[in-house]
């Protein structure tokens, strides 16, 4: 095993540190609905998600996150886009995934679950969140954006 140890401050300064989050989109069959969470912490609507693990995968991840916020199973299909959010130092990928089982209900981090039509997703959201809803159901990607969050 080799282990790269910097003498140089400046060169340990100047690596980025970044967090990776990775978001879903499950899309029903049914017209396209797919569950926006309420987060407990700020009350923001978004797709569920959050910060992937050490030794997950990606698409291992995502399907925990859903799962965990949800109680909704999710089947990854594709990458529909990689975000860049610099003010908050995290790059996202976001999936689409289709339903493969378990039951909507909420959580203590997810006091909020609800089906909602892309139009009404993306309204409910804030912008960066839906950008990555919008990009998840369009086949032009997968999308490459680099999104600057506004300040509350």
């Amino acid at each position: 095993m080799l282990l790269y140890v910097s003498n140089s401050a400046q060169e340990a300064t100047s690596t980025p540190l970044h967090f990776v989050s990775v978001a879903g989109a499950v899309v029903r069959e049914d017209g396209g609905r797919l569950p926006v969470i309420r987060r407990a912490d700020n009350g923001a609507w978004e797709l569920p998600g959050g910060v992937l693990e050490l030794t997950e995968a990606p698409e291992e991840g995502v399907a925990r996150e859903v799962w965990e916020e949800t109680g909704i199973r999710g089947e990854v299909e594709d990458l529909t886009g990689v975000y860049k959010n610099t003010t908050r130092s995290i790059v996202a990928p976001a999936f689409r995934c289709k339903p493969s089982g378990g039951e909507e209900r909420t959580f203590t981090e997810s006091p909020g679950v609800e089906w909602l039509t892309p139009e009404e997703g993306a309204a409910r959201t804030t912008e960066v969140y839906a950008v990555r809803l919008l990009d998840a159901l369009d086949d032009k990607g997968p999308h490459a954006r680099h999104l600057l969050e506004k300040s509350a």
